[in-house]
C-alpha cells in the first residue's frame, strides 16, 4: 500500500473518530435538554453525524481493500433536516421556553466542533487531486458548515426566543 493511501486511511480514521464523538455528544444533549427545540436540533444533527460516519466507514473499508480511492462510492450524503426543524419552531414557537446554561454551553461546544470539522474537510479537499475525493470532502465540509450555521441560529434562539421569533417571522410593513 502506498504512503499516499496510508495517509488517506489515517485521515478517514480521524474523521471517523470525530464523527462518532460528535454524534455521541449530540445524543447525550438531546436526552439531557428539556427544551423541545434543543432536543429536535441535537437529535437531527446526531442523525446527520451518524450518516457521515457510515459513509466514511464505507469509504475507509473500500480504501483499505482496494488500496485506492474508489470511484463508485456515493458522494452525496442526505441533507440535514435543520431547515424543517427551524420552520416547525417558527410555526409553533414557545417564546417562553427557556434554555438552561448547559444548553447554551453545549451549543457553543457544538459550534466549535462543527467549525473545526468544516476546516478539517476543507483542508482535506484542498490537499487532494482526485476530483471524486475532492467532491466528497467538499460535501462533508458544506454539511459541517450548515450544522454550524444552524447551531449559531439555535444559540440566538436560546439567548432571546422572542427576538429570534420576530426575526424569523419576518413581518414586514407592505404599505397595504
Amino acid at each position: 500500500m502506498s504512503s499516499k493511501t496510508e495517509e488517506r486511511i489515517k485521515a478517514l480514521e480521524v474523521a471517523l473518530n470525530n464523527e462518532s464523538r460528535e454524534r455521541d455528544f449530540y445524543l447525550k444533549h438531546a436526552e439531557r435538554t428539556n427544551n423541545s427545540f434543543g432536543k429536535m436540533m441535537f437529535q437531527s444533527i446526531a442523525n446527520d453525524e451518524n450518516e457521515h460516519y457510515q459513509r466514511i466507514l464505507e469509504l475507509h473499508q473500500k480504501l483499505e481493500e482496494e488500496g485506492k480511492w474508489p470511484e463508485t462510492i456515493p458522494i452525496k450524503v442526505k441533507g440535514t433536516d435543520m431547515k424543517s426543524i427551524l420552520k416547525k419552531v417558527v410555526e409553533s414557537v414557545d417564546t417562553s421556553a427557556q434554555a438552561d446554561t448547559d444548553d447554551m454551553e453545549a451549543v457553543q461546544i457544538a459550534i466549535d466542533f462543527e467549525t473545526r470539522g468544516e476546516q478539517f474537510y476543507r483542508d482535506l479537499r484542498d490537499s487532494v487531486d482526485n476530483p471524486v475525493e475532492k467532491e466528497f470532502y467538499g460535501v462533508l465540509a458544506s454539511m459541517e458548515r450548515e450544522h454550524r450555521l444552524s447551531l449559531e441560529d439555535t444559540l440566538d434562539y436560546f439567548k432571546d426566543p422572542e427576538g429570534w421569533y420576530r426575526m424569523k417571522e419576518k413581518r414586514h410593513l407592505d404599505g397595504g
